[in-house]
């Protein structure tokens, strides 16, 4: 009888992988460490947070700590105070954003053309994305609508407007100002980044077509910026949705709980207070509904960029 010869081939497959496998695992050991290191100051203190969303416990009442269930979270879409900050994040993320991505994309418009002094243009309108986050609110609150010294009154004085509480009468139409103020550059940015990317020849050419300037900018520029607009909506409502520092140094979410949102709400049941458990639930509650509300956005963007691909 004649032996089987064996399956070279299949061999050579189970090999290849292996290999592959390997060849993969050098590429990804430098990453380990990052990965880990990220793993242990993220997710380790997000499952701390769920076991203590499950417990009812006050700071001030020694002893008081014990096993509720689901009972906190009951309680969050029982309260009304949560809903209006909801509410309240909700209209500063979406108008911050809007308006400084309007505005960021008037000035990018701005900075693509070429005149004089380009440049310290430029500069100066990246400054205020630069500055800290809590030097900026403190700078509108105590420089821009402080009632007496402000410079807006000092601005507005020839109309009519003395000494008017900016803060005070407007805390979140104040707030949202500053966040639009140090926004609008890093949308900018990203549109003026879009736009010098944007090839010259096709917009020469519906130039010498007759088209004008402002079906130009409906018909090819903004097509072409549309992926840039849609990621820089998203990273800013990202960021604006847990920012903290303008509402905290400008108004302490007053009056009342009228420009909280909330990321300082939570801060208020925990440091305030002292519910730990009610505010670990709101904690995860906020950070379920960003990871859905992102993951939509961010595979809308995915699907622009792809598409974009391959329509290239």
């Amino acid at each position: 009888m004649t032996a089987i010869a064996p399956p070279v081939a299949g061999a050579h497959r189970i090999r290849a992988r292996s290999d592959e496998r390997r060849r993969g695992w050098v590429r990804r050991a430098p990453l380990l460490p990052a990965l880990v290191f990220t793993i242990i100051i993220t997710q380790l203190p997000f499952l701390v947070t769920l076991y203590y969303s499950l417990e009812s416990w006050s700071l001030v009442r020694p002893g008081s700590q014990h096993f509720v269930g689901f009972a906190n979270y009951a309680q969050v879409f029982e309260d009304s105070q949560f809903r209006t900050t909801a509410l309240n994040t909700v209209i500063m993320t979406v108008g911050t954003v809007l308006i400084a991505m309007v505005l960021g994309v008037l000035l990018a418009l701005l900075l693509d053309r070429k005149f004089l002094g380009r440049g310290v243009v430029r500069t100066l309108l990246i400054t205020p994305f630069l500055i800290m986050p809590v030097g900026a609110a403190l700078l509108w609150k105590t420089t821009m609508f402080d009632p007496t010294f402000g410079i807006v009154n000092y601005i507005f004085r020839p109309f009519g407007i003395g000494k008017f509480d900016w803060v005070g009468s407007f805390p979140l139409g104040s707030v949202m100002i500053e966040m639009i103020w140090q926004w609008t550059p890093f949308m900018m940015l990203l549109v003026l980044a879009g736009l010098q990317s944007q090839p010259k020849d096709i917009l020469e050419a519906a130039s010498c077509d007759g088209a004008r300037p402002f079906a130009i900018f409906r018909e090819l520029t903004l097509p072409h910026l549309r992926r840039y607009i849609e990621l820089g909506v998203v990273l800013g409502a990202i960021y604006v949705v847990n920012d903290f520092d303008a509402v905290y140094m400008m108004t302490q979410g007053g009056p009342g709980i009228s420009s909280a949102n909330l990321p300082f709400y939570i801060y208020q049941r925990a440091f305030l207070g002292f519910q730990v458990g009610q505010a670990a639930a709101m904690g995860v509650v906020v950070v379920v509904a960003t990871i859905i509300v992102a993951t939509f956005a961010l595979r809308l963007i995915f699907t622009s960029f792809s598409g974009t691909e391959q329509a290239a």
